[in-house]
């Protein structure tokens, strides 16, 4: 059976920078990172037809939970701002430096009709305010059966 699950991820992004660099000053490995001009690779879909190519529009460097069965954001934003939490001052001189803009996205695929909890406590707003990170929030709920009682 198919679960709901939650992926959160932090960005740092913009027009053009150095990955490396980002990398180095935050001493963490991104679990994803994509350069402005690269071709978005998309999931094949035989019922889609497509010859025309997309490009990426920045460049950005990325850490994530992965999605996860899960019915609490809390965890997965606990576990981005765990790996980030003494990393404020490095985030905003490379935001400064590089002209970066930085968010968290929270997705969430609900599954059943089975929603996740969505909390966000002060100290997880405390620490997206000292970056000036916005939160992007994506929803997607799957198809379930309604079974209706006589």
């Amino acid at each position: 059976m198919v679960k709901t699950q939650v992926m959160v991820y932090f960005s740092l992004y913009g027009n053009e920078f150095p990955i490396e660099d980002v990398t180095e000053a935050m001493g963490i490995e991104p679990t994803n990172s994509y350069k402005k001009g690269d071709v978005i690779v998309r999931p094949l879909n035989p019922n889609v037809i497509s010859t025309k190519s997309q490009y990426r529009k920045e460049t950005s460097w990325e850490l994530s939970t992965g999605y996860q069965e899960s019915f609490d954001v809390k965890i997965q934003m606990d576990q981005i701002l765990e790996r980030l939490k003494n990393k404020a001052d490095i985030i905003n001189g490379l935001k400064n430096k590089y002209q970066l803009e930085c968010d968290f996205s929270i997705v969430i695929i609900m599954e059943n009709g089975d929603t996740p909890g969505l909390h966000i406590d002060n100290e997880q707003i405390a620490f997206a305010n000292s970056i000036k990170a916005d939160f992007d929030i994506d929803l997607y709920a799957n198809p379930y059966n309604d079974t209706v009682y006589d």
